[in-house]
């Protein structure tokens, strides 16, 4: 019997009636905590381990039971599969690993989200609030920041569960409510549940979130585990198109590792969805029972099994691929086949991608990759610069030959710019997001080294190049000892260059240091070479004097580069500065 009236719609179930309005609000509001605990959990667990993450991926080697380990293991900390593969974009493109290692770990990253959905499975909803006290309390009075962190994600923890629990009483009612029973029961045609299961997740984003979602209605005993069983399958389907959109507009390798998740889950998919009843009397007999009967029995044991159907199905896709990664690399190579190596002087970023940016510790890693490339560059452009004032003969390019010298000096120039806009954007955008203090702390100093890296470049571009065409007209050359003096130098810069190289890649502080200490030496050095020069101008070599005005400009100019890269090298230190306090390790400034 339907009842209306002018504040709610009502369906009278057996003995119960139910109060639309008041049960939707409840349901939705449920479902909007258990979406912010979700998030609120996975970023405290991203600044808790998330600065880790990167590390212990890029050690990865060609062992596949390594990879799968791996993937499982940092998809379990960051609750993120998407986060996952955008670092294994940045490491294919950097070429720290190969596209057939990313595929393991693509799998035990579908292994690494199901942890999600065993813990919502563990009835801990009574201990919401408990949880949530004790998240707040640990985040507002901990001192520590990593303690803040894990106060961050308990708290996260206890609002998700809190979440559940609204949901949970919100569908009380409809136990009896016949017409929700019997759509509930339709789910259970395969084809149905694996339709809700995708547009669902590709609507909210999360695999893990709808999984939680399903785990709540089974909880209820509205849900049976043969429907349950398409809805978690559909929900891998439906993961895929998130990560089939975000690779729209992205690069070649990023387009492969999405390729390689939307094929493994697919073929997943459609392999165990024929077997669903066979999984579900698998799971029946692995999982515990209850002696309740009717919907209380469903609910009491229904949750545990999706969990465990869900844990299987991932576990399962892997041990299928994993012995096939090079077959299936082999697969989307073909489909994705490799472009021809353009002979690139178009400025183009490698690294930087904004799906990361909602992940701080990923983004921060892909700055600082695009960084050590513009330090590559630069090195080049230095290495080139100085030919003219060595050599007289007409050369090229050592990377693209079919370029001048000069050519190549200019191209590297433009891409410096271009590098310098789109990094100093990228790092602006991080600095928007949730920082931890250590990691405002290295996204402003890589600010300020981006810039300095641009001021070496104008320095080559607008001040050495133009000093090789004065030097090319006098048509004289050093003298042999000038000569010397001003190589010696200029090595000297690019020594630096590669301890700045080394300091920025894994952010070593004691690297940065020996440029420090570096630095004095190279001080005193410049100035015995500008005294022994005066010297022959004085003692009226006539190479030394036609050649002084260029000579000293050099010098100056060289010099100029030694103190940018002195104070890259303070920037560094200053976010060991800042990490020393945060652990309470005493700072020594270095001397």
């Amino acid at each position: 019997m339907i009842i209306l009236s002018n504040t709610c719609l009502a369906a009278v179930g057996g003995d119960n009636l139910i109060n639309w309005t008041a049960m939707t609000m409840t349901l939705f509001g449920g479902l909007a905590l258990f979406l912010y605990g979700m998030s609120k959990m996975s970023a405290g667990m991203k600044k808790a381990a998330g600065d880790k993450m990167r590390s212990i991926l890029s050690a990865i080697t060609k062992n596949r039971i390594l990879g799968l380990a791996t993937g499982a293991f940092v998809t379990m900390v960051i609750q993120s599969s998407s986060a996952t593969t955008v670092m294994l974009v940045s490491f294919v493109q950097a070429k720290l690993m190969n596209f057939v290692q990313t595929i393991s770990v693509i799998l035990g990253a579908n292994i690494g989200t199901t942890v999600t959905a065993q813990l919502i499975a563990f009835k801990l909803t009574d201990y919401a609030l408990a949880m949530i006290a004790i998240g707040f309390a640990i985040t507002i009075f901990a001192k520590k920041e990593s303690f803040k962190y894990f106060g961050e994600a308990l708290l996260g923890f206890g609002i998700l569960f809190f979440g559940m629990k609204l949901m949970s009483d919100a569908m009380k009612p409809l136990r009896t409510f016949e017409p929700f029973i019997n759509t509930m029961r339709g789910l259970e045609n395969p084809i149905y549940g694996l339709l809700v299961g995708t547009v669902f997740t590709a609507l909210i984003q999360s695999s893990s979130a709808f999984t939680g979602i399903v785990i709540v209605l089974a909880q209820q005993g509205l849900l049976s585990l043969e429907a349950g069983i398409p809805m978690i399958l559909g929900a891998n389907i439906g993961t895929c198109v998130t990560a089939g959109l975000a690779s729209f507009g992205a690069s070649r390798a990023a387009k492969r590792v999405a390729l390689a998740h939307i094929l493994t889950n697919i073929f997943g998919v459609l392999l165990f969805v024929w077997f669903t009843p066979y999984l579900a009397d698998l799971v029946r007999n692995i999982s515990p029972s209850s002696e309740e009967v009717g919907i209380a029995k469903m609910a009491m044991e229904t949750p545990r099994q999706i969990a465990n159907a869900h844990t299987i199905f991932n576990v399962g896709i892997a041990l299928v691929f994993l012995p096939f990664t090079q077959i299936l690399s082999k697969i989307i190579l073909r489909i994705l086949p490799p472009r021809a190596v353009e002979k690139g002087v178009v400025p183009v970023t490698w690294h930087l991608d904004d799906s990361a940016i909602s992940t701080p510790a990923i983004a921060i890693g892909l700055a600082q990759t695009e960084l050590l490339r513009m330090v590559k560059i630069l090195k080049r452009m230095l290495s080139a610069v100085i030919e003219p004032f060595i050599s007289n003969e007409e050369k090229h390019d050592m990377v693209y030959p079919e370029l001048t010298l000069r050519q190549g000096i200019d191209m590297r120039e433009e891409k410096i710019d271009y590098l310098e806009e789109k990094v100093t954007k990228y790092l602006f955008k991080i600095s928007k997001q949730n920082l931890s203090d250590h990691q405002a702390s290295e996204v402003y100093a890589m600010m300020a080294i981006v810039k300095d890296m641009e001021n070496i470049g104008d320095i080559v571009h607008r001040e050495l190049v133009p000093l090789t065409d004065k030097k090319l007209k006098l048509k004289k050359d050093f003298t042999g000892k000038g000569k010397k003096e001003i190589r010696d130098y200029h090595i000297s810069v690019m020594k630096q260059m590669s301890r700045l190289e080394i300091a920025l890649e894994d952010l070593d502080f004691k690297k940065a240091k020996k440029i420090l200490i570096k630095q004095e030496k190279y001080v005193d050095v410049e100035y015995e070479h500008r005294m022994a020069h005066i010297k022959r101008v004085q003692a009226e070599k006539s190479k030394s004097i036609i050649t002084h005005e260029i000579h000293m400009d050099l010098m100056d100019t060289l010099k100029q580069i030694h103190n940018y890269l002195r104070n890259m090298a303070k920037e560094i230190m200053e976010v060991e500065k800042h990490y020393t306090k945060q652990i309470n390790i005493p700072y020594q400034r270095p001397q």
